[in-house]
C-alpha cells in the first residue's frame, strides 16, 4: 500500500497532472487522446468536486477526475472517470486510493452512475476497476484510431452505487 495522501486537485498540481497525463498517452493503452490539453480547456470539461491527487511529500504521483457524461438533465447522476498514476509509482496501491476518494465524491455528489473506458490491453487498469466494484457492460468496437492510426476497442465499465 502506498504511504501517499489523497488531497483535492489544486492549479498548482497541473504541471504534474498534465505530465501524468501526458505519460499515460505515450504508453499507448492509458488513451486514444493524442495530446494533453492545456488547463483551461482540462479545468472546463472536469467537475470540480471530482478532482483529486495523490501526493508524496510535495509529489504528485497520480490524479483521477470526474467528467460529466451529458449536459442534459436526465444525465445528472451520471459521469465519467479518469485515473492515471506516474510509471514510477504504480504498483503501490495508489489507483486503489484514488478510485476510492472519487467514488466517495461520487456518491456524496449524488452521481449514481461512473463509467469508464478503458483499452482491452491496459489489463491493470481493467483489474483495478474491477477490485473497486466496477463492472464491464460491454465493448465499443474499433471505436477510435490511436496515434498510428490503428483502430481500437474500447471496455465500457460501471460503477453504480448501491443505492439505487
Amino acid at each position: 500500500m502506498s504511504a501517499s495522501r489523497i488531497e483535492r486537485m489544486r492549479p498548482g498540481h497541473w504541471p504534474t497532472v498534465q505530465a501524468i497525463y501526458e505519460a499515460g498517452i505515450k504508453s499507448g493503452d492509458a488513451t486514444l487522446e493524442r495530446e494533453v490539453p492545456d488547463w483551461e480547456e482540462w479545468n472546463a470539461g472536469h467537475r470540480s468536486d471530482g478532482r483529486f491527487v495523490a501526493v508524496d511529500g510535495d509529489r504528485v504521483l497520480g490524479w483521477v477526475a470526474l467528467s460529466p457524461y451529458s449536459g442534459r438533465h436526465v444525465y445528472a447522476g451520471v459521469a465519467w472517470l479518469s485515473v492515471y498514476v506516474a510509471p514510477d509509482a504504480r504498483g503501490r496501491g495508489i489507483g486503489r486510493s484514488l478510485l476510492s476518494a472519487a467514488t466517495e465524491a461520487a456518491d456524496e455528489a449524488g452521481i449514481w452512475t461512473l463509467i469508464v473506458g478503458i483499452l482491452p490491453e491496459n489489463a491493470a487498469s481493467l483489474a483495478l476497476h474491477r477490485r473497486a466494484g466496477f463492472r464491464r457492460i460491454g465493448v465499443q468496437h474499433r471505436l477510435g484510431r490511436d496515434a498510428s492510426e490503428r483502430w481500437r476497442d474500447v471496455v465500457l465499465m460501471e460503477r453504480r452505487t448501491e443505492s439505487d
